[in-house]
C-alpha cells in the first residue's frame, strides 16, 4: 500500500508545453480585448445594464485584482455608446426668490451656448443702452421734459414772490426749503431791526408770516407732485428708449430658444429686470472718493452676476451617455458643493458658485464607485441611497452639512437624476450590506460575482498569452518568448493551487510581467526569456521570505526542535501555513501526544489555554468521535490523552493537523514509533477518512527545506490527502528530489494508509470474532484500551465496597471525583 500511494514526479505538477503555442513571441499576437474567465460576471453585468427599472443598480463582488474595474469600464463604456447624450443643466438667478436658484434643462451643448448668449446680451445692452441715453434724440426729449418742469417751477416761484410782496414779505430759497422775510421800505428786515420793533408789530408780522407760510407749503406740495410727474415721465422715456434698443436682442433669443419654455420664461424675467435696473446700464460714472467708489464698483459687479448662466453640467461635444469613475468620492466630489468667498471678512456666495459633483456629471449615464471609498467619507453612503431612492439630487453647502457656520446659504432647485450606479467591492462588504441595510437590497438588485480562478483550457491559455501581449504593448515593454509565456501560465496555475485551473488575479501576473522585463533589460536582452520570468518569481519571494529564513535559521540552530531522522513514540511532524500579506510559507510543527488511563478523553492543551481557534478545536473533538467508534463498541473508552503543538506561542486555527494528531495518539497507545522524517497534513472525519486541506504546496516546500537543511536521507517525505493531488504545483527542486528517490510524497484517503506509512506495521482490520488483526496497530491500541477499561472497572468495584474503620464505624462508599 505504501508503494501504491506514493506519488510519481509527473503527479507533482502540470507544466505548459511551449510547443503548444503557435508563435515565437508575443509580438506576433493580437492584444487581448476585455478580460477572461469571468463569464458569469459578464452575463450579470450585461443583464443589469439592460434593465432600466428603478433599483437595478449593480454590485461587482470580488477580491482585488480579479479585473472588476476593467470589466466595469469595458462593458459600461460599450453600453454607453448605445445611449444618447444627456441634457445640459444650468443654474440661473431666481428673480422672485434669489436664495433659490432656478434649474434649466437644455439639449447637450446648448447650456454653454445660453451662457455665451447671455454674456453677449448683457455686453450689448450695456453699450447700446448707454449710447441711446447719450443720443441727441434722447437728450432732446429729456430736455423738453426738464424744460417744461423748470418753466412750471419758475412760474410757481414768481407767483409766490408776488404773493409775498403783496403781504409785505419776500421769499428766500435754500437747501432747507423756502422761507419768508418781512420787508421795511422795500428792503428785507434783518434780525437786529426786527429786535427793535415793538411787541405788537412783531406779533402782527409773525401772524402774517404764518399765513403766508401755509400758502407756500401748499405750493410746495404742488411742486413735489409736479416733480413726481416729471420723474415718471423721465422713467417712461428711459424705459421706452431702452426697450427700443433691447427688443431686437431679446427677439433673437426668443426665437433661438422658442422650444424651451423654461428658458423663454427666464428670458422674459431678465427682460423685465433690465428695464427695472436701467441705472446699471446707463454708463453714468459718478466721481467718488475711495472707498465709496470701490464699494460702488463691487455692488455693480455683483448686480451684473444675476444675468450670468452657471453651466453646471456641460455635455457639449458628447454623442453618448457619460461614464464617470469617481476615485475620491467625498461628499463634495460626489454630490456637488456651494463655494464661498470672503469679502471684507464676510463669507458670501451666489448661484454662480454652485459646483457639480460626479452624480451630476453621470446623470443620464453611469457612475462607477468603490464601496470602501464611500464608507471612508461621512454622510456619503446615506446621501447616495437618498439620491437613488428619490431620483433627485439637492446641492447643499458643506458648511451647512457640518453646521460649521451660519453664513449665507443657497437652496438650489433639485435636479432630477437618472443614473445607474456600479459599486465595486469585496464579497464580504456585499454580504454585510445585504444583511444589515434593507435599503441596499432594494437599490442594488444585481450582483456580479468574480471568480478567482478559471479552467485551464486551451482557449484560456491562449488568452493568457494575449493578455501578456496586451500588457507589453500598452506599457512599451519587451515582448515575451513562448517559453516565458509558458512559465507565466504555470505561475498562474500555482497561484490558483489547482492543476486544472488558472488564476484570474491578473494584478499578480502583471507584477511578474513588469519585473521580468526589468531582469531582461539588465541582461540587455531583446526578449523576455523563461529564465527572466523565473528570476522575477524567485526574487519576488526572496523579498518577502525574511521571516521564513529566520524560522529555518532557528530550526538549524536547534532552537526550534524538529526531528527529521529516526523514530519516536507519540511524536509527529505536523505542517502549518503562515500568511504574511501576499506571501505564504509552510513550517513544520512538532505535535506530541501522551495517553493514560482516565475518562477525560482528548485534552487539547491549546484549547485549555485559549490558544485554539474554533475550527482547530472542532478537529480535536472529532478525534474522540473516531476513537469511540473504532475502539469503544464493546467497552468504555477509559482514556485521557493530552495533545499539544510544541514550541508554538501564537494562536492555532484550522483542522489540517487533526490527522497528524490522531497518528500521534495511536502511536502513544500502541507503543509503535512514528518515522520522524515524514510530516503529515490533512483533516479527519469520524469515519477515519482523510479530508483535503489548503496550502498544500507551501506545506510540502516548508518541510522539504527543513529536511534539506538537516540532510536528505531518502526516508523523508510528506503525507497529504489524495484529494490534494490536483493542487500540487511543486518547484523543480522537489520534483527532482522525488525523481531521485531522496524525497517522497504520499497521498492517502484513510487513516489506515497513513498508519502503515508512518509506523511500518499493518493498520489491521476487525475480524469475524470482533478482534483486530493480531499484532496490527489497531490491535495494540485496542488491547491497551481494554486493559485500562478492565483496571478501571476493578478499581471502581473496590472503591464501591464499604470500609471498616478501626473502631467498627462504617462510612458511605467512596466515589471517584468525590
Amino acid at each position: 500500500m505504501t508503494t501504491l500511494s506514493k506519488l510519481k514526479p509527473k503527479d507533482l505538477r502540470k507544466l505548459c508545453d511551449p510547443k503548444d503555442f503557435p508563435f515565437a513571441s508575443t509580438a506576433e499576437l493580437e492584444p487581448l480585448e476585455g478580460i477572461i474567465g469571468q463569464e458569469r460576471a459578464v452575463k450579470s453585468v450585461e443583464f443589469g445594464l439592460d434593465i432600466k427599472s428603478e433599483g437595478y443598480n449593480i454590485f461587482l463582488a470580488g477580491i482585488s485584482g480579479t479585473g472588476k474595474v476593467t470589466l466595469a469600464r469595458n462593458l459600461v463604456e460599450k453600453r454607453a455608446q448605445q445611449d444618447p447624450a444627456p441634457f445640459d443643466w444650468c443654474y440661473v438667478f431666481n428673480f422672485r426668490n434669489p436664495d433659490r436658484p432656478r434649474l434649466l434643462q437644455l439639449p447637450a451643448g446648448k447650456g454653454r451656448r445660453l451662457a455665451r448668449d447671455m454674456d453677449r446680451l448683457v455686453n450689448n445692452l450695456r453699450k447700446m443702452i448707454s449710447k441711446a441715453f447719450e443720443s441727441q434724440h434722447f437728450e432732446m426729449h429729456r430736455n423738453r421734459i426738464l424744460g417744461s418742469f423748470l418753466d412750471s417751477t419758475n412760474l410757481m416761484y414768481q407767483k409766490l414772490e408776488k404773493m409775498a410782496q403783496a403781504e409785505g414779505f419776500t421769499i428766500s430759497r435754500s437747501q432747507h426749503g423756502i422761507s419768508t422775510i418781512p420787508l421795511r421800505d422795500g428792503k428785507p428786515l434783518d434780525q437786529e431791526e426786527f429786535a427793535t420793533l415793538d411787541d405788537e408789530t412783531k406779533q402782527e408780522l409773525l401772524e402774517r408770516s404764518k399765513a403766508l407760510q401755509e400758502k407756500i407749503n401748499e405750493a410746495m406740495r404742488e411742486y413735489k407732485e409736479l416733480e413726481r410727474t416729471v420723474r415718471e415721465k423721465m422713467r417712461v422715456l428711459e424705459v421706452e428708449t431702452a426697450r427700443s434698443v433691447m427688443v431686437p436682442y431679446f427677439a433673437a433669443l426668443y426665437e433661438t430658444y422658442r422650444e424651451h419654455a423654461k428658458v423663454i420664461s427666464y428670458l422674459e424675467e431678465v427682460h423685465q429686470d433690465v428695464l427695472e435696473n436701467l441705472e446699471l446700464f446707463a454708463g453714468q460714472q459718478e466721481e467718488m472718493q475711495f472707498p465709496a467708489a470701490l464699494f460702488r464698483r463691487i455692488d455693480k459687479k455683483a448686480a451684473f452676476k444675476r444675468y450670468k448662466v452657471n453651466v453646471l453640467v456641460d455635455n457639449e461635444g458628447r454623442d453618448h451617455a457619460p461614464v464617470v469613475y469617481e476615485t475620491n468620492p467625498t461628499y463634495a466630489n460626489l454630490f456637488g458643493t456651494i463655494e464661498y468667498e470672503s469679502e471684507f471678512g464676510i463669507l458670501s456666495t451666489d448661484f454662480t458658485r454652485v459646483r457639480a459633483g460626479a452624480v451630476h456629471r453621470a446623470n443620464g449615464g453611469y457612475l462607477i464607485l468603490h464601496v470602501t471609498d464611500l464608507f471612508k467619507n461621512f454622510f456619503v453612503w446615506d446621501t447616495l441611497k437618498r439620491v437613488l431612492k428619490n431620483r433627485e439630487i439637492t446641492i447643499e453647502s458643506v458648511l451647512k452639512t457640518f453646521s460649521v457656520t451660519s453664513s449665507e446659504v443657497l437652496e438650489p432647485e433639485p435636479m432630477p437624476v437618472e443614473v445607474k450606479v456600479i459599486l465595486i467591492g469585496e464579497p464580504l462588504m456585499y454580504y454585510l450590506l445585504y444583511t444589515y441595510d434593507e435599503e441596499f437590497r432594494q437599490l442594488f438588485k444585481i450582483r456580479a460575482d468574480f471568480e478567482v480562478e478559471m479552467p485551464r483550457t486551451g482557449e484560456h491559455v491562449s488568452k493568457y498569452a494575449q493578455f501578456v501581449s496586451c500588457v507589453v504593448r500598452r506599457h512599451g515593454l519587451r515582448h515575451f518568448t513562448r517559453e516565458a509565456v509558458a512559465r507565466l501560465v504555470d505561475y498562474g496555475t500555482w497561484l490558483a493551487e489547482d492543476q486544472k485551473k488558472l488564476t484570474t488575479l491578473f494584478d499578480r501576473i502583471n507584477d511578474i510581467i513588469f519585473e521580468a522585463n526589468v531582469w531582461a533589460s539588465r541582461e540587455k536582452c531583446e526578449r523576455v526569456e523563461k529564465r527572466h520570468v523565473q528570476k522575477a518569481i524567485d526574487e519576488k519571494r526572496s523579498r518577502s521570505d525574511l521571516l521564513e529564513a529566520k524560522v529555518l535559521e532557528l530550526i538549524s540552530e536547534g532552537t526550534i526542535i524538529i526531528d527529521v531522522h529516526g523514530e519516536a513514540v507519540g511524536q509527529i511532524n505536523g505542517l502549518a501555513v503562515y500568511s504574511l500579506g501576499d506571501y505564504w510559507f509552510g513550517k513544520p510543527c512538532r505535535i506530541t501526544a501522551r495517553t493514560f488511563m482516565g475518562e477525560k478523553g482528548v485534552i487539547n492543551i491549546e484549547r485549555e489555554v485559549r490558544m485554539s481557534g474554533s475550527i482547530h478545536t472542532k478537529g480535536v473533538l472529532t478525534l474522540a468521535g473516531y476513537l469511540g467508534a473504532q475502539y469503544a463498541q464493546d467497552k468504555p473508552l477509559s482514556l485521557s490523552a493530552s495533545l499539544t503543538f510544541e514550541q508554538t506561542y501564537e494562536g492555532i486555527e484550522g483542522d489540517s493537523a487533526s490527522a497528524a494528531e490522531l497518528f500521534a495518539i495511536l502511536s502513544s497507545l500502541s507503543g509503535v514509533p512514528i518515522r520522524q522524517g515524514i510530516a503529515v497534513t490533512g483533516s479527519i472525519n469520524q469515519n477515519g477518512e482523510i479530508q483535503p486541506i489548503g496550502g498544500v504546496n507551501q506545506k510540502i516546500e516548508g518541510f522539504f527545506k527543513v529536511c534539506k537543511l538537516k540532510g536528505l536521507d531518502g526516508r523523508q517525505g510528506v503525507i497529504i490527502p489524495k484529494q490534494n493531488i490536483a493542487n500540487l504545483m511543486l518547484p523543480d527542486e522537489i520534483v527532482d528530489a522525488v525523481r531521485k528517490g531522496k524525497f517522497s510524497i504520499w497521498a492517502i484517503g484513510h487513516v489506515n494508509e497513513g498508519i502503515e506509512i508512518l509506523m511500518g506495521k499493518p493498520a489491521g482490520k476487525r475480524e469475524a470474532n470482533g478482534d483486530f488483526t493480531k499484532d496490527s496497530v489497531h490491535y495494540l491500541v485496542d488491547r491497551q484500551l481494554a486493559k485500562w477499561a478492565e483496571r478501571r472497572t476493578r478499581g471502581i468495584g473496590r472503591q464501591g465496597q464499604a470500609e471498616v474503620l478501626p473502631r467498627g464505624r462504617r462510612i458511605r462508599p467512596r466515589r471517584e471525583g468525590k
